[in-house]
């Protein structure tokens, strides 16, 4: 039986994991906005710089879950990826990043509570990368009609 504090724990961090990205999505955006609406130039240069930035903010998310996953595997009772080999922390960014793009490979398998996060980070992966493609479907309107 797994006491009900596990999964307390569980849902505190990945509630936490889910606020720290969707803040750093939304202040990137912001200040990403700001950055292009100042900068002058060709528009390929802005759109360039806009998928760039995006990409690396996906990234960094990527890294916050990657991280966090690898903290929770730190402790047995909180569950477990299990794949053919033993689970390094790159191993968690590689299924963050499954998990995050929704791609769900299945050469690693979370186990235990910390499948609720693997099921959460889906979730606010396909609305983070949603929302970057409609921010970046406004700019290039921008773009061309400016």
């Amino acid at each position: 039986m797994v006491p009900w504090t596990l999964y307390l724990t569980v849902t505190l961090v990945t509630t936490a994991v889910v606020i720290a990205c969707v803040v750093l999505h939304y202040e990137s955006l912001t200040w990403l906005a700001g950055l292009l609406k100042r900068r002058g130039g060709v528009p390929r240069q802005r759109i360039l710089l806009l998928i760039f930035v995006i990409l690396a903010v996906h990234v960094v998310e990527i890294w916050i879950f990657g991280g966090a996953y690898f903290w929770m595997i730190g402790d047995p009772q909180r569950g477990s990826l299990v794949a053919a080999y033993p689970v390094q922390l790159l191993d968690c960014i590689y299924f963050s990043a499954v998990c995050f793009t929704t791609l769900g490979l299945g050469d690693i398998v979370p186990t235990g509570a910390v499948r609720f996060m693997a099921g959460t980070e889906a979730v606010c992966g396909f609305v983070l990368i949603a929302w970057s493609g409609s921010f970046t479907f406004v700019e290039m309107q921008r773009f061309w009609k400016g």
